[in-house]
């Protein structure tokens, strides 16, 4: 493996800028955050060390998506083909009774997204997605397995490894995920979790099972996110792996108070097909085909007062310091934008003194977009889960006139309702558009067009010893969603 900055020498990322003094940065945890920062800083020009627990560079899980604020990044680093290659353009979201299968609600996708947003919108093996983002990231950074982090200084900074050998560096990145280590030192200590009372039955079951089945075979065909909303827990299934496994995720009521957060604990197929026992036929058929299961606990995390070390040399990435629940399916996708924002913004690094101030560049550009799309998430976990009642019907009303809406639209018709607030929050056009049109590198650049002299110029100050860092603005802390 190469080491970052010694023979890259990219021209298709931050218009072929790379920062004029080269970090020696380290990256703690080899996931999609880890890794898209390691590429992403790579490519800016700085030295990249991945350090991972693991024995192995690998993956687990099931289905992931990719919206366009991701798929337009990750097409930018070369990435194309290989979307194209694994994963599902998705046509459309069908909103479904859990009792009948009646489509209650439905949004196109497809070319509609690819038209408004420029970029398409893919379904996932969580694991190919991994694989690709090891793919593009290796050739520039040392990727060290059997590398567990026991303890940092955040102030030096340097880590201490489980073999006892201390690794410093210039800058630490804690892409360490939900049950980060590193999150810790920024905290101030222990960090407990909260329950959120669900759970996640997940599974893969092989496409032409459902092929088989006249009843089934729409849901592979028609290349749909299927949402089954009902009391207390829904189900979304979709198709991955260029349509050869259909991915199934069930969210349940947790029973479990000893249980444990984890990708890969083992479910109980019987206790799963119990919990849907009463769901539509669709479903039945569906539990069937089920052979196993994995139960994943869903744990809540608050948001952080910050995200950074008070010393300035330890920040936060992805799900160490924004675990999103899987309602709104834009946890990747947070990590992934707050890689490139890292990424761009310290392609312009120039000056040690500088770290600080980029770093806080970095947390006010994202902390606040992550943060709403947070709330955006757990917002839909009570949208899909009411029981049968007024509130329910009330819901399903309003996702059918947008899709009536949608329908219209689709036969070239005008729209004739404003969506805003919907309880599909994907027909709200302008949260749509704020999630969907957005660009990271775009951001970037933004930021340093209206901030960078200013910093350049604090930075010309202490360089001559006048005494002055740079403007109270580039220092202060991001502000705090109240």
């Amino acid at each position: 493996m190469s080491q970052a900055g010694s023979t890259h020498q990219p021209d298709h990322l931050y218009k072929g800028r790379r920062a004029s003094l080269p970090l020696n940065i380290v990256v703690i945890g080899c996931g999609l955050g880890g890794l898209a920062a390691a590429y992403c800083l790579a490519q800016a020009g700085h030295n990249i060390t991945i350090l991972e627990a693991a024995s192995a560079i690998g993956e687990v899980g099931a289905g992931v998506q990719a919206s366009p604020n991701v798929s337009r990044l990750l097409m930018r680093w070369g990435l194309g083909p290989r979307l194209e290659e694994l994963g599902v353009k998705i046509q459309a979201l069908s909103f479904k009774r859990w009792d009948n299968d009646e489509v209650v609600g439905w949004t196109p996708l497809g070319d509609v997204i690819d038209k408004e947003y420029g970029s398409p919108f893919y379904l996932l093996h969580r694991a190919d997605f991994h694989r690709m983002l090891y793919e593009v990231a290796e050739p520039y950074c040392n990727i060290r397995v059997n590398s567990r982090v026991v303890s940092v200084d955040p102030s030096k900074p340097s880590v201490t490894l489980a073999s006892g050998e201390v690794v410093s560096a210039d800058l630490i990145i804690g892409a360490d995920g939900v049950k980060s280590v590193t999150r810790e030192y920024i905290v101030g200590g222990p960090d407990k979790p909260k329950a959120t009372g669900d759970a996640a039955y997940r599974t893969l079951i092989p496409v032409e099972k459902l092929l088989e089945d006249e009843q089934l075979r729409p849901l592979v065909e028609k290349m749909e996110s299927n949402i089954w909303m009902g009391p207390g827990g829904h189900i979304v299934g979709y198709t991955i792996r260029a349509k050869k496994e259909f991915n199934l995720v069930m969210m349940h009521p947790d029973e479990d108070e000893g249980g444990i957060e984890s990708w890969t604990a083992e479910g109980n197929v019987d206790k799963m097909k119990e919990t849907y026992k009463g769901w539509s036929t669709t479903i039945q058929k569906l539990m069937a085909l089920v052979p196993s299961t994995l139960d994943w606990k869903l744990i809540a995390r608050d948001p952080l007062p910050s995200w950074i070390h008070k010393d300035g040399k330890l920040a936060l990435l992805g799900d160490s310091c924004h675990p999103m629940l899987p309602y709104r399916a834009q946890g990747s996708a947070m990590a992934i934008e707050d890689a490139a924002i890292l990424g761009n913004i310290f392609s312009h690094c120039s000056h040690r003194s500088q770290i600080l101030p980029l770093l806080n560049a970095y947390q006010s550009l994202r902390y606040d977009r992550a943060t709403a799309t947070q709330n955006s998430s757990k917002l839909n976990r009570h949208i899909f889960h009411q029981p049968d009642g007024p509130v329910q019907e009330k819901r399903d009303r309003d996702m059918r006139a947008a899709m009536e809406d949608a329908l219209r639209v689709a036969r070239g018709e005008k729209s004739t309702l404003v969506l805003t607030g919907n309880a599909n929050q994907w027909a709200d056009k302008t949260k749509s558009d704020i999630q969907f049109g957005y660009d990271a590198d775009e951001e970037a650049e933004k930021w340093w067009l209206e901030n960078g002299t200013k910093l350049d110029r604090g930075y010309g100050k202490e360089a001559r010893g006048s005494g002055t860092r740079f403007p109270p603005e580039l220092l202060q802390k991001a502000r705090v969603l109240e």
